[in-house]
């Protein structure tokens, strides 16, 4: 997609996501858009910044990091890492981003929290839950989540915001709602047994099922295609 229709992109995601919470009796501030920049030219970036987007997803740390080096000079962008994180990457991650949604694993957790920067205040977190039960999937299991949630939450250097998911595709919206109704049981669980985690964020929807994900809750919903259009293989 050239540059100058990202902007055109971008608006037309918003009235999407508008339209998706006032279905949903939502307010209208009450979940935000994560443009998934993965494979994309920092230039796409730079216009979508310039439409007034400030939250961006990326999945690859090596790509994410040229493109963040190339964008140094433009002000308030937030990163957000979303993407599998193995335990040699980290150290990167902890001091290059503002967000991690995909921490699945103590161990990971726990070399985040040690390699984040005094300077750099904590790092916002979500747990990846594997709502769907696929074999394919990153995320913790469901019935390991709550031991998983308590470790990440004593660590010094992190602060546990929610939960986040990436469920089986489908085209049918009550299909799709189901597992994301499924995290929002679970976050709503954890906070009600646990009351000083006070989990606000759900990161959970794509293009294909934003709708779908405003119903159930979301905070954060993650749009790639539908901001930037179709996306190239990664190499």
């Amino acid at each position: 997609m050239p540059d100058a229709q990202v902007s055109e992109s971008l608006s037309r995601a918003r009235r999407r996501l508008a339209a998706a919470l006032e279905r949903a009796q939502r307010p209208d501030d009450d979940a935000q858009l994560l443009a998934v920049s993965k494979t994309k030219p920092a230039g796409a970036i730079r216009e979508a910044y310039h439409a007034g987007q400030r939250d961006f997803g990326e999945n690859y740390l090596q790509e994410a990091l040229d493109k963040q080096a190339e964008l140094a000079d433009l002000d308030a962008i937030v990163w957000h890492f979303i993407g599998p994180l193995q335990s040699n990457k980290t150290r990167a991650v902890a001091e290059h981003f503002t967000w991690v949604h995909s921490v699945d694993r103590l161990k990971v957790a726990r070399r985040l929290s040690e390699q984040r920067p005094a300077d750099h205040g904590p790092l916002n977190v979500c747990l990846q839950v594997n709502v769907s039960g696929e074999s394919s999937k990153s995320g913790v299991a469901p019935e390991e989540l709550e031991s998983l949630a308590l470790a990440v939450a004593d660590l010094p250097n992190l602060t546990l915001r929610g939960l986040m998911a990436i469920p089986a595709p489908s085209d049918d919206l009550e299909a799709q709602r189901r597992p994301l109704a499924h995290l929002r049981r679970l976050r709503d669980t954890l906070n009600a047994r646990h009351p000083s985690l006070a989990l606000d964020t759900l990161s959970m929807g794509m293009s294909d099922d934003l709708e779908a994900a405003v119903l159930e809750g979301a905070t954060l919903v993650r749009l790639g295609t539908a901001i930037f259009g179709a996306r190239a293989p990664h190499p």
